[in-house]
Formats: C-alpha cells, sequence, structure tokens
C-alpha cells in the first residue's frame, strides 16, 4: 500500500517542540513551581503561557496518534510494538539515569545541599521520589505516558484501520456533509474534562493521574481516527480554519474571564475544551494549507527533535543555575538561555548522538541514517 507523506505533521511536530523548549524557559520566569527559578518573577510571560498550555500537550499527543497509524501502515502489530518499546523505553531509562539526574542534582545544590561532585549525589538520585526525594524522569514523563497509552490502543487501533469499520466510515460521511462536524470530537474531551480534572489533578507521576492518562489516551485516539479519515479529514480541516480560529479567539478571554468571575465547573470545562479543539484545528488547517511541502530544513529537523527534546531541560536548568542570581537584565537571561539551548543542543547532537552508532537509539533514533 502507498503512504503518502505529511509533511505538515512534521512541521507541526517541529514547531510543537520548539513551543515546548520556549515554555520551559518561560518556566524559570513565571511564579508556578519548576526546579529553578529566576531571583525576579515576572508576571506577565504567563499569559501566554496559559494559552499555548491549553493545546500544546493535546497535539503533541494527537500528532503521536497520526504517527501511529503511519507506523501501522508499514508493520505488524507485534513489530510495531517492539519498535515503539525500543523507541520509548530505552530514551526513556537512559534519559532518567543520566540526563535528569544532573537537573535534580543542581536543584538540591541551589536549595543548600552540600555535594563535592555530581558524582557524590548520584547515589541519592535514587532516594525517594521528587519532589520529596531525589528520584524523577522530570521532563520525560511524555514517553511513559504515550508507551502505555500507545499499548493499551493498539486493539483499538487495529479495529479502526479497516477500510469498513463504521465509526470511520460515519465520520467520513459527517465532515463531508458538514466540514463543523470536526467538533463532535468535543464531546469525550469535554466529558473527561468535567468529571476528571477538578478531582484528579496532573502530577505526571502516572500513578492515580487518571485525568492525564484519560484526556492524553483521547487526544491520542482523535488524531488515529482524523488520519483514518484521510483526505476528507483534511479538506474539512482547511474549510473550517477560519471559523476554527474565530471560534478560539472568543473561547480564550472567555474561559480566563469564566476563571477569575465565575467559577462553574461546567462553563469552564466547555470553554476550556471548546478553545483547545479550535487551536488544534487551527493550527491542522493552516499548516494543511501552508506547511505540506518537503524541504531540507525540515528533513534535519525532523530527524533532530527527540534528541532536542531529551536535551533541553537540562541544559536550560544549567545555564538557569548560573543565571538566577545574576545581577544582567532579565531579557539578557532570556536570550542567553534561549540561544544556549539551541546551541547546546544542536552541538551534542550534532557532533556526538548523530555520530557515534551506539548513543542514536539512547536518545531515539535509528541505528543509522536511511539517506
Amino acid at each position: 500500500m502507498s503512504i503518502q507523506r505529511r509533511y505538515d505533521i512534521d512541521w507541526i511536530r517541529v514547531i510543537v517542540f520548539d513551543i515546548l523548549i520556549i515554555y520551559h524557559i518561560g518556566m524559570f520566569f513565571v511564579p508556578w513551581d519548576w526546579e529553578i527559578k529566576n531571583n525576579e518573577i515576572i508576571e506577565w510571560i504567563k499569559w501566554p503561557m496559559i494559552f499555548v498550555n491549553r493545546w500544546r500537550l493535546s497535539i503533541l499527543f494527537m500528532i503521536s496518534g497520526i504517527g501511529t497509524w503511519f507506523a501501522l501502515s508499514r508493520k505488524n502489530s507485534f513489530q510495531f510494538v517492539k519498535e515503539r518499546f525500543k523507541r520509548l523505553f530505552i530514551p526513556l531509562l537512559f534519559g532518567t539515569l543520566f540526563i535528569v539526574s544532573p537537573q535534580i542534582y543542581l536543584v538540591r545544590t541551589s536549595e543548600g545541599f552540600s555535594y563535592s561532585s555530581f558524582f557524590e549525589f548520584y547515589p541519592d538520585f535514587f532516594v525517594g521520589i521528587y519532589p520529596e526525594g531525589n528520584f524523577s524522569w522530570g521532563h520525560l514523563w511524555f514517553l511513559p505516558y504515550l508507551l502505555i497509552i500507545t499499548l493499551a490502543a493498539v486493539p483499538i487501533l487495529i479495529g479502526l484501520r479497516k477500510a469498513s469499520n463504521p465509526i470511520v466510515l460515519w465520520l467520513r460521511s459527517l465532515v463531508n456533509r458538514l466540514p463543523l462536524g470536526l467538533y463532535i470530537f468535543i464531546f469525550p474531551l469535554f466529558l473527561v474534562e468535567i468529571y476528571l480534572e477538578p478531582y484528579y489533578p496532573i502530577t505526571h507521576a502516572l500513578w492515580s493521574d487518571w485525568y492525564a492518562l484519560a484526556h492524553y489516551l483521547l487526544c491520542f485516539l482523535s488524531g488515529y481516527m482524523l488520519i483514518c479519515m484521510k483526505d476528507d479529514f483534511w479538506n474539512a480541516a482547511v474549510k473550517v480554519k477560519n471559523y476554527a480560529l474565530f471560534i478560539g479567539l472568543i473561547s480564550f478571554p472567555s474561559m480566563l474571564w469564566m476563571w477569575e468571575n465565575y467559577q462553574s465547573i461546567f462553563w469552564i470545562s466547555l470553554l476550556g475544551t471548546l478553545n483547545r479543539w479550535s487551536w488544534i484545528l487551527v493550527i491542522f488547517g493552516y499548516s494543511s494549507s501552508f506547511l505540506n511541502k518537503a524541504s531540507g530544513v525540515l528533513q534535519y529537523r525532523n530527524q533532530a527533535v527527540y534528541p532536542l527534546y531529551i536535551l533541553h531541560q537540562t541544559i536550560i536548568i544549567i545555564l538557569g543555575f548560573f543565571l538566577m542570581n545574576s545581577a544582567i537584565a532579565n531579557y539578557w537571561k532570556f536570550l542567553i538561555l534561549l540561544i544556549g539551548t539551541y546551541l547546546g543542543c544542536w552541538m551534542i547532537y550534532e557532533f556526538i548522538i548523530k555520530r557515534v552508532r551506539l548513543l542514536r537509539p539512547l536518545f531515539g533514533l535509528k541505528t543509522a541514517d536511511k539517506r
């Protein structure tokens, strides 16, 4: 079966991970809990971060669902599960032990704990669970969640792939008749939002993180179902993109107003879900219109995105550790963090990870590039 590559999906993945890096740099400056903090908190930065936080992780799980459709088109179920385990669990294990552990060392050092070196601290990394203890998978939480969701969903994915699947056929018929029918996906997301989110705050600790698991599972399955609809989905997304943009622009400030003035779980959940899904449709619709084209830059960055995801937060925290009590202006701190993080990640990827065969699978790369 011939599978046509969607370059817009690759661009979305790259851009959303760029947003993730900038978001984590922002966490250094805002009042929310994070590993280390600047000596001056900047309140206004949290507003653009709240905006992107409504959809950035949801669309990553949707992109993962879409990517799973392509992967299952080239492999049987056993091959797919084996490949997912290698590409998710091995980087998780390596990253936790050797990439996240320096973060916790610097956190404890900034808190006044005295260690002569990282090597003296390292045995303590296995004492207790962070934040009370030290052991943590940190920003790599995305990998175990995606692995568990993917493995749990395999039987459903196989059923949805069938050309005669009634759910997919009905969805294709719906969006052909009414492109705004894409908004039907908000209903299960809304139910999870209203019945789980208020009672199970996101922890990314996996255990008892029921809202996060349910929400990310629905996003993963939604992405998979959308790609099962093939051109019917992309055509509908292009048609509704302007409507979705309008709805997104209206629903976001409405949701913020509800937060501040009218604490209704129902309306906050409804507006939040509507806002999230609208911006996701905006991204898919405009990307399909303008980004579905190959480029050398995209090919390079798409290969590099996984290693950069694994490395970026450690580099941010290393730089932030030396900047946190500095008297230099905050905009200089931001620029140093931004340039230093991308430059550090790129140099490690380009000159070490990419060229050392044994390191490649530890960062989620195939053993050798296929040119």
